[in-house]
């Protein structure tokens, strides 16, 4: 069965000319709100920019704990490589024992590279300082006393690492966008993958899940250990003229906006349907539509165990509250009958 759920990045609805206190809080509500109807996960991202309220990440998830029952809560993605992944792991065990047993770490790379001069690291170590912090990160999950030596940190002899998670093995996914090396590396360590599609067709993406996949075998993981989520835009409405209308112009906002400062053009109304066509990477439509495209890209990746909607594109909070309810109430019934 397909896991269903919602990541954010806590950003700022500016165009709503609200508070931020008023945002932040407003997502609080909609994740307890995601409880309420079910959906299975919520995640948040990890930013350094003015547009977003997500640099503090597990601060949120906590508040969040304290206020829902039964979701899983997760980082979307925790930005391993400007991080401690002593403090990582300690602040994700923290949340596991405010919520019971819910936390989860989707770890990756990040899209943006303002973290790495705010925390004083250097961009050209960019792989070399994830893959060191991951393989740290895991040590520090499995093994309560550490000894451990690398590159870009002090090293560790037989230091215990507190607290310790309420579940045995706090779940640690490895968050990746198009890179062969990562889905590889992700399959060769047995860790649960989390493919961000953003755009193009998501059926192009098959040969690298095959490479996860294969790289799992090799290293002797079977097939059930190795878990493929999905994270793409999305937004559901009661008819997808009403989704269209109420997401297309946050997100042409938004990524035109990200389009200039990395060499693109601007986003049109013909390239924003080519990518909410049949075999787009885009969701936004009426909940059938939805859940069958979820269903077709399941199928093209040769199965998910999760999919995930970023729905941040300056919609107002009684909007993405409806769009939640949709999701729980419709989308995720039809996921269940098709199992």
């Amino acid at each position: 069965m397909i896991e269903i759920g919602i990541d954010s990045f806590a950003a700022k609805p500016s165009r709503l000319g609200i508070s931020d206190a008023q945002a932040i809080n407003e997502l609080l509500e909609r994740i307890v709100y995601a409880d309420e109807v079910g959906l299975d996960v919520f995640g948040l991202g990890e930013h350094y920019r003015k547009e977003f309220l997500d640099s503090a990440s597990y601060m949120l998830l906590a508040a969040a704990a304290s206020r829902t029952k039964n979701i899983k809560l997760t980082s979307a993605v925790t930005v391993l490589s400007a991080a401690d992944p002593v403090r990582v792991f300690q602040n994700f065990a923290t949340l596991d024992l405010i919520s019971n047993g819910r936390a989860e770490i989707v770890t990756g790379r990040g899209s943006f590279i303002e973290s790495f001069p705010l925390f004083g690291y250097d961009l050209h170590d960019y792989d070399a300082l994830f893959t060191e912090k991951l393989d740290l990160l895991l040590k520090i999950r499995d093994n309560e006393f550490i000894t451990w030596e690398g590159a870009f940190r002090p090293a560790l002899q037989h230091q215990p690492v507190y607290p310790r998670p309420m579940q045995e093995k706090l779940p640690i996914w490895i968050g990746v966008g198009g890179t062969p090396a990562s889905f590889a590396r992700a399959g060769a360590l047995g860790l649960p993958l989390m493919v961000a599609i953003i755009g193009g067709e998501t059926r192009r993406f098959k040969p690298l899940v095959d490479l996860y996949r294969q790289a799992g075998a090799k290293a002797g993981f079977a097939p059930e250990e190795l878990q493929v989520g999905l994270h793409s835009l999305g937004y559901v409405a009661n008819t997808k003229e009403e989704a269209i209308a109420d997401y297309y112009p946050g997100y042409a906002e938004m990524f035109t906006k990200i389009g200039i400062e990395r060499g693109f053009g601007p986003v049109t109304r013909g390239g924003f349907d080519a990518q909410n066509g049949h075999y787009g990477a885009l969701l936004v439509s009426d909940p059938e539509e939805v859940a069958h495209k979820i269903i077709r890209h399941s199928e093209s990746l040769g199965g998910i165990s999760r999919f995930t909607f970023q729905m941040d594109a300056g919609i107002p909070h009684e909007k993405l509250m409806q769009a939640i309810h949709l999701i729980g109430t419709k989308v995720k019934p039809i996921l269940m009958d098709a199992k």
